[in-house]
């Protein structure tokens, strides 16, 4: 794997936004999970009116919620790790 990957949510010829596959997996933990909560808010916010598409926001919230806590839960334990060492 090389050292630097560029996100896959950009399709351009230069990457110009890159993951560091090295660094702390706290840091990269947090870092995923930031971008997940916020991408779960603003759904939260599409399921609070009403509509076609709030019930799929609604469906989609769900996935995410859970994901949001099984990460909540890993990166409870990778710190635990991280603070151990």
């Amino acid at each position: 794997m090389d050292r630097y990957m560029p996100v896959t949510g950009i399709d351009c010829t230069i990457a110009s936004l890159l993951i560091d596959t090295e660094a702390p997996l706290d840091v990269l933990h947090e870092t995923a999970a930031y971008r997940i909560r916020t991408a779960t808010q603003l759904l939260e916010s599409f399921a609070a009116n009403e509509g076609v598409y709030s019930e799929l926001a609604r469906v989609l919230v769900t996935s995410l919620r859970d994901g949001c806590d099984l990460l909540d839960v890993v990166g409870r334990r990778l710190q635990m790790q991280v603070s151990a060492s």
